[in-house]
């Protein structure tokens, strides 16, 4: 907007925040502009008061600056409240996407002029590191072909953009970008024009999704960002590691994953029928980037064949094309293209029922598999090389090929969840049925583990021909079923690894090893020689007792006869998932790291003792620091030494796969980091063992942060009505922006709650308290009776130890996002006030306490002081999220004092979305 948004004055700014403030100012600007010709003069200096008036009470807490806010929102009609919400909210879009672009724009001139300064997180400063460590190429090469670094999609419901905005903003990044390059000014008024017809089309674009996003909008959704990012960028990246290591190849090391339509755990609309969607669609969606890269070939290889000659194995591949356009008789290449183009064709139509979109020559043999396709395309390659071509590989070719590799014909590997009592219960029907055992479920654990394992010896299936189960029986079948289709149709890559949720004893792993053997899953019987499994068990520890129990589970389980040799014949690869929410929300930020980080230690030390088992551990991680969330490459880096090993999977969920990966550009940079804190992790010499020191401080102030953390949440039974009228999480739950419910059961139980919607409403209040509650308290406890020497201690684990000092530091960045003053507004819609100032109390306490130790352990007086950049937006952008959260504040009264008007929902619906875009974090 021409005056409100106008975050800083560019004469005082630092040069290099200039073409930032500059894109901001045109953006808002431009807004501005909009808003004004479109809502009118009045609907303007509406915004425009709010927005000065929210300013001056950031700077100020003036009390008569906060009468005269809640005067004039208490004021607006509901028609008023959802421009001034819209807004606000296209603001928070917009400068995200300036932001974006600046960051880019810093990381390539840093690279370009200062080098030898390029922070960490790119491979340019990885290799430097590593040459600095005498690892020679060949080494990292070797490290390389062993690992499996994942990065796994989740439908996990904290998106609240709907995918219309998001293709609208990837079109105003373009036009930034774009920007950048245009010299004369008839050009840049022309992309004014259209960055304004872009902000026009936002402006009168709902923001809402007016119906739950289904499973299959979910599949369609993820798609977006392979086409986008992920088919392209990923080629990139191993062409950059490789001229890193001097033009010598990689193996395929690098893998998607998604859960997106194979994730049952808690959502009952996924099933076998959305795996199997969920597989077409992958499936169709490489197929078809293959057919339209080779197309665009076809077109670049124009060579012929009586100028530059070419390999007997090319010849002989244009002529079983079936192309004899006469145009082409000379052209090998071309009509090599064509008949691969052909056979491509048909190997869409079997597998998806889908067209292409081009027929020089009608569909061809299907082909078998994604090897079957790298074969052919390497004969190109091959001749090509061989006859002084090699310089048309690089663009398109050998990207593609790179892409075969990677993607196949599955795309990404789809996990298949499920909770362990669901198991349980399918299992004791069929066990019922087959007259084995009465009840199942009334055995110990020894006589399950005992009946399971003679079981799995036996060839025979349980299940009885002729019998119909029950519905959920039958539905769980299914899903092994779909998974072995689609593996003998997509591919083994297209169905891997199968989690179990809820992973408490050894049997909950060898169940599902009887429903694969009762699906044809299994060949051979346990203890045969040679015996194998086609789906790897990847057991889900989440809680802080189930993390405690890990290693001694998986000690069981690989003590059982024939197991590891299972588990050798099946791969040679041991999954284990280790999650971060619940494991917060069980028992507090501090303890569930360190849970986290004792667990993957435990586990990494039993490993050692397989040899021919890998071991990777895969985190769980969720948007907010609360779930694990923050910088990937520092997190990885702050992995417990051996841990690593080039082995990695980590989930990204919700609001993360759009800011990671919705710009192609950020896309790669976040690719890369992933890829150059697993190198280093894996081969940079490690500082020795940590001291014991460290370790029984950390495991005290666990001890004390869990005490601290549970004392407030769960042994006030009050907390949970603060909880849920201090916070939107009743009104989040209408926002439409997943197929899973938000409780795993109907109750108010924090216990039942899911994590995404407890963080989720925290952050909305302001306090993001699953980032930082119960630290304060447990520094103060552990510094007690002797704090400098305790102090000192605190401070020498923030400079030494990487675990620690990533927690501190995503911890300072969630207390910068948070604001108590903001808060206390929240507090006031509790309708019994005397609980929401005791609970309110305490919080505030233990915020100070927090805030104090953190200053005292980093030295720092201010938050982010070792992150200017993110400091600089944060004070930016935070005086144009706050009114936001006043408006919030007043819909959120008016809507349960009973006005129930929709434009009142929906308004609180919109400030919900605009708070997220405005703090990068929903759950």
């Amino acid at each position: 907007m021409t005056k409100a948004i106008d975050p800083v004055s560019a004469n005082g700014a630092a040069a290099i925040e200039r073409p930032l403030i500059d894109d901001i100012r045109l953006l808002g600007q431009l807004l501005g502009e909009t808003i004004r010709e479109q809502e009118g003069e009045d609907t303007f200096e509406r915004i425009e008061t709010i927005r000065r008036l929210s300013v001056a009470f950031q700077r100020d807490a003036d009390l008569e600056v906060e009468r005269k806010l809640n005067e004039l929102l208490h004021g607006l009609t509901s028609e008023q409240a959802m421009a001034v919400i819209r807004a606000f909210t296209y603001f928070a879009h917009l400068a995200n996407i300036a932001e974006d672009r600046h960051n880019i724009r810093r990381r390539a001139e840093q690279a370009e002029k200062e080098p030898h300064l390029h922070e960490g997180g790119t491979l340019a400063k990885t290799f430097e590191r590593l040459s600095a460590a005498a690892i020679a190429p060949e080494t990292i090469a070797g490290a390389i072909g062993r690992s499996v670094i994942s990065p796994v999609l989740t439908a996990h419901p904290t998106e609240v953009q709907r995918k219309s905005l998001l293709d609208a903003e990837r079109s105003v990044a373009q036009l930034l970008l774009a920007r950048e390059s245009i010299k004369g000014q008839r050009e840049r008024k022309q992309n004014e024009l259209l960055l304004r017809a872009r902000i026009a089309q936002l402006w009168q674009t709902r923001l809402l999704r007016y119906a739950r996003l289904t499973v299959r909008d979910e599949i369609e959704n993820a798609l977006g960002f392979y086409n986008t990012t992920f088919l392209r960028q990923i080629p990139r990246l191993y062409a950059e590691l490789e001229d890193h290591l001097g033009g010598a190849p990689v193996g395929c090391f690098f893998r998607m994953g998604s859960w997106i339509g194979g994730d049952r755990d808690g959502n009952p609309n996924v099933n076998a029928s959305t795996l199997e969607l969920a597989l077409r669609r992958q499936c169709d969606a490489a197929l078809r980037y293959y057919l339209r890269e080779i197309h665009e070939l076809g077109g670049e290889l124009s060579i012929s064949g009586k100028l530059f000659g070419c390999t007997p194995e090319l010849r002989d591949l244009a002529d079983r094309s079936g192309d004899e356009n006469p145009q082409r008789e000379d052209e090998p290449y071309r009509r090599a293209l064509i008949g691969i183009y052909s056979r491509l064709a048909a190997t869409l139509l079997l597998l998806t029922g889908g067209e292409a979109l081009r027929h020089a020559v009608p569909p061809g043999e299907p082909y078998a598999d994604a090897g079957e396709l790298q074969a052919d395309l390497a004969i190109v390659e091959a001749s090509l090389r061989a006859n002084h071509a090699a310089a048309l590989v690089p663009a398109r070719l050998g990207p593609l090929r790179r892409a075969v590799d990677v993607f196949g014909f599955h795309l990404a590997s789809v996990d298949l969840r499920q909770s362990s009592d669901r198991h349980e219960e399918t299992l004791k029907e069929l066990l019922r049925v087959a007259r084995v055992v009465d009840d199942y479920s009334a055995l110990d654990e020894a006589q399950r583990q005992k009946l399971l394992v003679d079981l799995l010896r036996d060839p025979r299936p349980l299940r009885v021909p002729g019998v119909a189960y029950s519905p959920r029986t039958e539905e769980e079948l299914e899903i092994f079923e779909s998974a072995r289709d689609a593996r003998q149709s997509f591919g083994a890559r297209a169905v891997v690894h199968y989690i179990i949720s809820h992973t408490e004893t050894v049997s909950d792993l060898l169940e599902v090893l009887i429903l694969q053997k009762e699906c044809g899953m299994m060949h051979g019987v346990l203890g045969d020689a040679g015996a194998s499994a086609e789906l790897m068990i990847v057991p889900l520890f989440e809680t802080i007792e189930d993390l405690r129990n890990a290693e001694a589970i998986m000690r069981a389980f690989y003590v059982l006869p024939g197991v590891a040799d299972l588990v050798r014949a099946s791969g040679a690869e041991q999954e284990i998932m280790l999650g971060y929410s619940d494991s917060n929300k069980d028992g507090g930020f501090f303890t569930s790291n360190w849970e986290l980080y004792r667990a993957s230690t435990a586990l990494a030390k039993l490993f050692e003792q397989h040899q021919g088992v890998a071991l990777r551990l895969f985190h769980g991680r969720g948007g907010t620091v609360g779930r694990g969330g923050g910088p990937s490459y520092q997190a990885i880096l702050a992995q417990p030494p051996g841990t690593v090993n080039g082995q990695i999977r980590l989930t990204e969920q919700g609001e993360v796969i759009s800011s990671k990966y919705a710009n192609p550009e950020i896309g790669l940079l976040n690719l890369e980091a992933l890829v150059a804190a697993t190198l280093e992790a894996t081969l940079l010499p490690s500082a020795g063992a940590v001291p014991q020191a460290f370790l029984d401080a950390a495991a005290e102030l666990s001890q004390a942060s869990m005490k601290a953390f549970r004392a407030v949440i769960y042994d006030n039974p009050r907390f949970v009505d603060y909880f849920f009228t201090a916070t939107p999480i009743a009104e989040i739950a209408e926002l439409n922006i997943g197929s899973r419910p938000a409780s795993r059961k109907s109750t108010r139980r924090i216990e039942d709650l899911r994590a995404i919607p407890w963080s989720f409403s925290w952050g909305q209040a302001r306090l993001n308290l699953p980032g930082w509650f119960g630290f304060g308290s447990a520094v103060e406890h552990f510094i007690a009776g002797a704090p400098k020497e305790k102090m000192a201690l605190l401070q020498r684990m923030n400079a030494e130890w990487p675990f620690f000092r990533a927690l501190l530091s995503n911890m300072d960045m969630v207390l910068a996002k948070a604001d108590m003053g903001l808060a206390k507004r929240y507090a006031e819609l509790v309708p019994d006030q005397e609980l929401a100032h005791a609970v309110f109390a305490s919080l505030d306490h233990e915020w100070r306490r927090t805030t104090k130790a953190l200053n005292e352990i980093t030295g720092a007086t201010t938050r982010l002081a070792d992150n200017p950049a993110l400091a600089g937006a944060i004070k930016h952008r935070f005086p144009y999220i706050a009114p936001l959260n006043h408006l919030q504040v007043e819909l959120l009264r008016r809507w349960r004092g009973g006005d129930h008007d929709d434009k009142t929902l929906r308004s609180i619906l919109i400030t919900i979305n605009g708070i997220a875009a405005g703090l990068r974090n929903t759950g």
